[in-house]
């Protein structure tokens, strides 16, 4: 089974893109960050037709996010992440694919930093960390994947020291995510690479992407009842260049069907 993780930068903008992705790559499951979309303005249509069911959380010009997936079902547990009722921000989506628990999560940016957009990210980390600690006493396959907003380590980032101030590479932040890891949860690319510079996102200015001026921040954490089932996994990092891209590419891994 192939799992795929994309943040679109705008659904509709950039549809043609995640079509011609989805033929070539053809994924089984996919999570869709950054949507930037009302919810009745979602590209259903065209995403019916590729082959895939879809349930999604959208908001208008901001956030959203979906999970996509090819000849399955998806039965949707939650499109909230849980702990704080007065957050708005379609920023998580929860679902049941064929046995696994999919978490789709766009984590906030946090910049800039101090400030109330850190504080947010880092108390949406913390309910992060409550919800995948519940997950996990379930004992089911699940997993965490989307844009987490983060830099693990200084191999996940180009020329680290310029990023020291960053609401993506603070020690806090770093922190809040090496704690959901060490709950249990495989990082699957760094996993499958333990020691290759790996980038997902390149900023749009000064010819990052050219130049591979990247950083590695979209991730897949696995539960221990589905990492023993992964098999494969890579960046399709020539998306990146493809005509009105994402800033991100496209991130998968294959895993075994439990």
């Amino acid at each position: 089974m192939k799992i795929g993780t994309y943040n679109v930068n705008g659904v509709n903008g950039r549809l043609n893109v995640l079509l011609r992705w989805l033929e070539e790559a053809k994924p089984d499951i996919v999570c869709l960050q950054e949507l930037k979309a009302p919810q009745d303005n979602f590209p259903l249509k065209a995403i019916n037709d590729a082959g895939y069911n879809a349930i999604w959380h959208g908001q208008k010009q901001w956030n959203g996010v979906a999970i996509l997936a090819r000849n399955m079902e998806i039965e949707e547990v939650t499109r909230s992440l849980p702990g704080d009722k007065e957050d708005i921000q379609s920023r998580y989506i929860e679902a049941l694919i064929n046995g696994i628990v999919i978490a789709c999560l766009y984590l906030p940016n946090g910049n800039p930093a101090p400030g109330p957009k850190l504080e947010y990210k880092l108390k949406w980390f913390q309910r992060l960390n409550d919800r995948a600690a519940t997950l996990l006493k379930l004992k089911v396959p699940v997993i965490l994947v989307g844009d987490f907003n983060v830099m693990p380590t200084e191999l996940d980032v180009y020329k680290p020291e310029k990023w020291k101030n960053d609401a993506l590479f603070l020690p806090q932040v770093r922190k809040a995510f090496a704690a959901i890891v060490t709950q249990g949860w495989t990082d699957a690319i760094r996993k499958l690479y333990p020691d290759e510079k790996i980038y997902t996102f390149w900023d749009y200015f000064r010819n990052a992407y050219e130049r591979d001026a990247g950083l590695r921040i979209d991730h897949f954490l696995l539960s221990p009842h589905i990492a023993k089932n992964l098999r494969s996994g890579g960046v399709d990092r020539h998306v990146r260049g493809w005509e009105k891209t994402s800033d991100h590419a496209p991130v998968w891994i294959e895993i075994d069907k439990i």
